[in-house]
């Protein structure tokens, strides 16, 4: 407020000057100042252009930051050298002296000395205003410099202050995360999101904190104990009364640390429209080697995400995520967990419909429960060297924009890539696939109904069920791009009508058409 009306003083006070020295211009003089109008013209609009980019220029400059804290002085005001007031006055008495000796030598030479004397000293006078009009401009000048310097010493007052209480702020809540009471860690996480969403340019370093929050090791209860059982705790022997952590409240804990860098991560809200609590693209997630109980990270936009060697408690979610630079999540391992009171979780992992759209890295990862990757897009190579799948693993859908590498994986309890699309090469040399749940499949176990191999398919040394296993034969791979070999070859293998329309889209009361000059099943 006191910003802006300076701003209008000091415009009401040149506007002022101007009409003062603009009115005591004599009329004959106007004139001749008329006469210049192809000069004064261009002039006067060149001065006028050249205010409006002044002002446009501040007011983008005003309207830059987002942020509630005071923004730190754009540039440093270089001090007045020396010479500028002595060349100031020289300017003015010059201007003074041009300004009367022109006006002098325009007297008319017609009339008595009376006239042409009152017409001198009319001129001296004239020139005289203009010279106070110019030291009036030449004040001007200094009082902004003057406002200026004032605006900036109060700006970095404002930001040094805003510094020194956001940098307290900071440092109690991060010593909050280090207290033995839950309540008071739960406070310092809220503390520090409610900073960061107040200071986006101290969001990343928050969000390290919580980060290296979940970095610290931690295992997570088994069951929830009975009423009358103690609490399971653990020992924190860097505390001065070697104080006890109850477990199940540090998993509340670390549940609302996930839930914070999760809800500044989606851009969109539930209704499609932009979050206004998303922290930007530019964040960095550091959990290499966190500890994450049923982690959700549904929808979010991961930008720049590490996950290596992490643990994953309970189930993961990675729902219709969106990976921007290479996806990490080598040697990383889901792992059983409890998911609310006594209900176990196995250990699923879900990554259906997500986006990859550079590499993603899954070497050398473990999945206990279930690994789910339906629909999701790999734009980049898709890495999954020596993983270990106990209980499933499903690819359907899935669309490898180029090369796919499984080799060397193990894949328990049956492994699908139902219509998956294969645009690169795909290695699945050494791979073991044990155990094959599915009963009505070619090959015992794991699935290729539908898939299309645009590149070469590499299966040299896998293995399904302990015997040597070659991948799907070249005949089988060609039906699968066809609808209608695909019902044949379903035919010829015995499957029902309806598992044929099931797995070829293809209506069961046309079957007829495509199966009238098939060979029958073989009893």
């Amino acid at each position: 407020m006191t910003k802006r009306l300076s701003d209008l003083l000091m415009a009401a006070g040149g506007l002022g000057l101007l009409v003062v020295a603009l009115a005591m211009v004599p009329r004959p003089w106007w004139r001749i100042l008329a006469s210049g109008g192809p000069v004064l013209i261009p002039a006067m609009a060149s001065l006028a252009a050249l205010a409006m980019g002044m002002l446009l220029r501040r007011r983008d400059g005003q309207g830059r930051g987002a942020s509630a804290t005071p923004t730190p002085p754009d540039r440093q005001v270089r001090p007045i050298r020396s010479w500028v007031i002595p060349a100031g006055a020289v300017v003015v008495a010059v201007a003074t002296w041009a300004a009367v000796a022109w006006l002098q030598g325009s007297v008319p030479v017609v009339g008595d000395g009376v006239q042409r004397a009152q017409l001198q000293v009319e001129s001296i006078r004239t020139g005289l205003t203009i010279g106070a009009a110019v030291t009036g401009a030449f004040a001007l000048l200094l009082a902004f410099r003057r406002q200026q310097l004032a605006e900036r010493t109060q700006q970095a007052t404002e930001y040094d202050a805003g510094e020194k209480r956001v940098t307290e702020l900071y440092v109690k809540a991060a010593d909050q995360l280090g207290s033995v009471k839950a309540p008071v860690r739960l406070a310092g996480l809220y503390a520090l999101e409610r900073l960061a969403q107040d200071n986006p340019m101290h969001r990343q370093s928050i969000v390290e904190v919580i980060c290296a929050y979940l970095r610290m090791p931690y295992t997570p209860p088994d069951t929830r104990p009975a009423t009358d059982d103690p609490a399971p705790a653990t020992t924190d022997d860097t505390g001065p009364d070697n104080a006890f952590v109850d477990l199940r409240e540090e998993r509340q804990v670390r549940l609302a640390a996930q839930r914070i860098l999760a809800r500044h991560l989606r851009p969109t809200t539930q209704n499609k429209e932009p979050d206004p609590s998303y922290w930007g693209p530019t964040l960095v997630l550091d959990l290499a080697e966190a500890n994450l109980v049923n982690a959700d990270f549904t929808g979010c936009h991961l930008h720049n995400a590490v996950f290596t060697s992490a643990t994953f408690h309970g189930d993961t979610r990675f729902q219709e995520a969106t990976f921007i630079h290479t996806a990490k999540f080598g040697f990383a391992m889901f792992v059983a967990g409890t998911i609310s009171g006594d209900v176990m979780s196995l250990g699923d992992a879900t990554f259906s419909g997500a986006t990859f759209h550079n590499d993603a890295i899954f070497d050398y990862t473990i999945f206990h429960g279930r690994a789910d990757f339906d629909g999701a897009v790999f734009s980049g190579d898709a890495w999954f060297i020596e993983p270990i799948c106990y209980n499933g693993t499903s690819f359907s859908g899935v669309t490898f924009q180029h090369r796919a590498i499984f080799s060397d994986g193990m894949f328990h309890n049956g492994a699908t890539f139902d219509k998956a699309t294969f645009n690169g090469d795909a290695d699945f040399a050494r791979v073991d696939f044990h155990h094959g749940a599915f009963s009505l499949m070619y090959h015992n176990g794991i699935r290729f109904d539908g898939a299309t191999f645009n590149g070469d398919a590499d299966f040299d040394g896998a293995t399904l069920g302990g015997d040597e296993y070659g991948g799907p034969p070249v005949a089988e791979l060609a039906a699968l791009t066809h609808p209608s070999e695909y019902a044949r070859l379903l035919h010829a293998q015995g499957a029902s009508l309806r598992t044929i329309a099931t797995k070829t889209g293809i209506p069961e009361t046309s079957l007829h058409r495509y199966l009238a000059d098939a060979e029958p099943a073989p009893l």
